[in-house]
């Protein structure tokens, strides 16, 4: 790499200036069009191909105006006729021999006419143009030369308006992500011992592992949560291990003098690949196939030095693993678990909240359907905690720790899958309310689709946990209909994990930068995957999040490191307050003044009061997303952060008064209803309505549905009754306005069953006679006439 080799110590201060001005992109890709660009790009066996040049917008030139300086060329032979060099300039164009010299530049068709456009008009709108190109332009038009003599100028023009046509070769190789193995020089340095533990939730698989990494004299444990880097933590140093705690908005230290302990837990992206360890933990490593978080396990996997490698997780991994392990030279040794306790799928529903037991879990993939059903449960006069994934950890812990003891009246739980992972609960049953989970696809489009084998797994397994009070696990459905696809599902074999993510480093980033001073952070990030080369073990994660964030922050002026250490800030890009946060901290930064306990309170308005109801409960997570934030942007820039102590302080309170809302959610909710407008939803809305009206994944794809017999579905939709299965159909052609109308006509049906007003008979037999109607076509203005005429025998049968 002719360029790259060494600027690398003038790369941040170089970029920044340039990002600092907020020039045009070089090369710039169209954001919708990156997925297509990786694809274009890399082949099946990790061969580079050509790009997409259709991703790349040429930076305009501007001609030279009547101002410029004097016109030499002119003075050296005469004033060129602009007619005749328009003839010779398309004549150029249209040379066989000149698009293929093109094309051995770089240029395919569609480069190549743009820049000769471009190249055309510079020349024709300017008022003089340089010296050498004026006399062959003029040596042209009076045939003493030939039009070929115009290429050189016209591949210098193409590469002003093409900046990475001078430097494709280095950025091709910089964006080479064939082998990742190389990027860790200290870890390929020694000999690992790799040892996977595979097997399913409640297998003892991390227990042997956490025993190894005990008895060592220094170790690791990286971990997918901070909940579980938390419990290793506790765990180790009440075994009289000295341990650490590094998460990335946390660092807490086994030693008063705050000196590192030989042992850290830590969450995954926090983990070292300089440090060298005895013994290092890898959890949960079937999620190096995540899309978004992928990297990080495969970063562990192949950087960490440590002399035993310890992997957790699925069977479905080994092979992957085995095979990644191959390119490094270390072999994989296999220990296999199975469950020690027995779980049962039974062969009945539940149907109705009237059937709960001590110890039941009901499993919703809605934060909606979580208000609404702890509500009802409530409502019959039970207790119950609630987890889900919004929530702060230690709100978490505290629901968690709620429904564990046996001296609390709360013996039920409503949770999402955010219980898969993280936490030990004593549950006897696992209830799915739903067995189909919103989602959003490659293409950034919103889908319902069923859980997969491995998620539904992950989350039955926490029934009947080894060492709690049952010692028999049970998993059923909410509805009987979901029980059959339920059984199926789980009886399928886990889907193999083929391949791990990557993601490119911020040293990678710079030296893009170096060589497309004039691009954008999102810009060098789509060029970068539109150029990257994996094999078939790799897959480059997804960047939309990181985009997101880069397109939010590009008008403000900073340097490119602290750029991306903005672009990379854990947040959920759906809650504007937090979104609005970060810019505000970047704008603060980008002014150097630092962001102190006083602003923060002030722009979150703290101190906060108990909500009042869900919307205000919300708020409270989001101001405590905010917080961590903070905490978060504190360990990497402590000069313009430096009020880490006083957040963490005012978070903890935060979280208690979280604890508050949660534990009073049912007058949350009854709050939230009363408030509301007639006809509108009873609780907080999401992207997606209740999920476990979806259950139908085949009717997804009927577009066709008839929009009167949603009226019906949604109206039926009460506890134990099944929503028909065209409502899916409805979902992805209704309007959100729609969804909102029909959720407050399902809660109208909640609310005449509750009041003994309807029965669930009663709306089986409305539901059958609406469908009779509608096949018959009755029901517009003839089936009005004929239900007042039947009214009126009525009346007179009665008399």
């Amino acid at each position: 790499m002719r360029r790259c080799a060494w600027p690398l110590l003038r790369l941040p201060a170089r970029a920044g200036l340039v990002l600092r001005h907020g020039g045009a992109a070089a090369a710039r890709l169209r954001p919708a069009a990156a997925a297509s660009s990786f694809c274009s790009s890399v082949g099946g066996d990790g061969s580079a191909r050509a790009p997409d040049t259709s991703l790349f917008v040429p930076v305009p030139l501007k001609p030279v105006g009547d101002g410029a300086e004097e016109d030499v060329g002119a003075e050296l032979t005469r004033p060129l006729d602009k007619g005749e060099v328009l003839k010779n300039l398309n004549k150029f164009y249209k040379r066989k021999e000149i698009q293929r010299l093109g094309a051995e530049n770089g240029l395919d068709a569609r480069l190549f006419h743009q820049a000769f456009i471009s190249f055309r008009k510079y020349i024709m709108e300017s008022s003089s143009v340089s010296a050498d190109l004026h006399i062959i332009l003029n040596d042209i038009c009076c045939d003493a030369g030939h039009v070929d003599d115009l290429f050189p100028f016209f591949l210098r023009h193409a590469k002003q308006i093409f900046p990475m046509l001078d430097c494709m070769d280095d950025l091709r190789k910089i964006s080479d992500l064939r082998l990742p193995p190389n990027w860790y020089p200290d870890a390929r340095a020694i000999q690992r011992k790799i040892i996977f533990h595979a097997g399913p939730t409640n297998s003892g698989k991390t227990y042997h592992a956490i025993q190894r990494f005990l008895s060592a004299k220094s170790g690791i444990y990286c971990g997918p949560l901070k909940l579980l880097a938390h419990e290793i933590f506790q765990k180790s140093n009440n075994a009289n291990v000295p341990c650490d705690l590094v998460t990335g908005e946390e660092r807490v230290y086994a030693s008063e003098d705050a000196r590192q302990a030989p042992h850290i837990a830590c969450t995954i992206e926090m983990c070292s690949t300089n440090t060298p360890y005895e013994v290092a933990v890898i959890d949960e490593i079937q999620m190096i196939r995540d899309p978004a978080r992928g990297w990080a396990w495969t970063r562990a996997l192949l950087g960490l030095c440590a002399e035993e490698i310890h992997v957790c997780g699925e069977a479905a991994a080994v092979d992957l693993v085995t095979e990644l392990m191959y390119t490094t030279g270390e072999e994989v040794e296999v220990r296999n678990y199975e469950r020690l306790t027995p779980l049962t799928v039974l062969d009945y529903a539940l149907e109705s909240l009237d059937n709960l037991r001590p110890g039941d879990c009901i499993v919703c993939f809605s934060k909606n359907d979580i208000y609404s059903i702890s509500r009802q449960i409530e409502a019959r006069g039970l207790e119950c905690a609630v987890i889900y994934g919004s929530l702060p950890p230690g709100t978490k812990l505290e629901q968690a720790k709620k429904f564990n003891d046996p001296d609390d009246p709360c013996k039920i739980l409503v949770a999402t899958d955010a219980i898969g992972m993280g936490l030990n609960l004593c549950i006897r049953r696992i209830i799915f309310n739903s067995i189909v989970k919103p989602a959003i696809n490659e293409k950034g489009e919103k889908e319902i689709d069923s859980i997969t084998t491995s998620q539904a797994l992950q989350i039955a397994g926490r029934a009947g946990r080894y060492g709690s009070s049952f010692k028999q696990g049970e998993v059923t459905t909410m509805h009987r209909d979901d029980l059959i696809q339920l059984k199926e599902i789980l009886s399928e074999p886990v889907r193999p994990v083929k391949a791990a993510g990557l993601h490119p480093t911020p040293e990678q980033i710079e030296m893009f930068a170096y060589h497309l001073p004039d691009a954008t952070l999102s810009n060098l990030i789509d060029i970068f995957v539109s150029l990257s080369q994996v094999d078939g073990h790799y897959f480059v994660c997804n960047i939309d999040d990181f985009k997101f964030l880069a397109d939010m922050i590009q008008h403000i002026p900073l340097n490119l490191r602290s750029r991306y250490v903005f672009c990379t800030a854990p947040l959920n890009r759906k809650e504007p307050f937090v979104c609005t946060t970060l810019l505000k901290f970047a704008r603060q930064f980008s002014r150097n003044e630092p962001l102190t306990f006083d602003w923060l309170c002030q722009h979150t308005k703290w101190p906060l009061a108990a909500p009042k109801n869900i919307k205000e409960l919300v708020h409270l997570e989001a101001v405590h997303d905010v917080f961590d934030l903070y905490l978060w942007l504190s360990y990497r820039f402590m000069d313009m952060f430096p009020d880490a102590v006083l957040v963490r302080d005012i978070q903890k309170k935060l979280d208690d008064i979280i604890q508050v809302g949660v534990s009073n959610i049912t007058k949350l909710i009854r709050a939230s209803q009363s408030a509301a407008a007639p006809g509108t939803a009873e609780v907080v809305s999401e992207d997606f309505p209740l999920s476990r009206t979806k259950r139908d994944t085949r009717a997804v794809s009927d577009r066709h549905c008839a929009r009167s017999t949603e009226a019906l579905s949604v109206a039926v939709d009460v506890p134990g009754e099944r929503r028909a299965k065209n409502l899916k159909a409805a979902y992805r052609s209704s309007t959100r306005q729609e969804d909102l109308k029909s959720y407050g006509r399902g809660s109208l049906a909640n609310r005449l069953l509750r009041e003994g007003l309807l029965t669930q008979e009663m709306l089986r037999q409305l539901e059958s006679e609406w469908q009779d109607q509608h096949r018959n076509g009755r029901y517009g203005l003839d089936s009005k006439r004929d239900d007042q005429s039947s009214s009126k025998e009525m009346g007179k049968k009665k008399k």
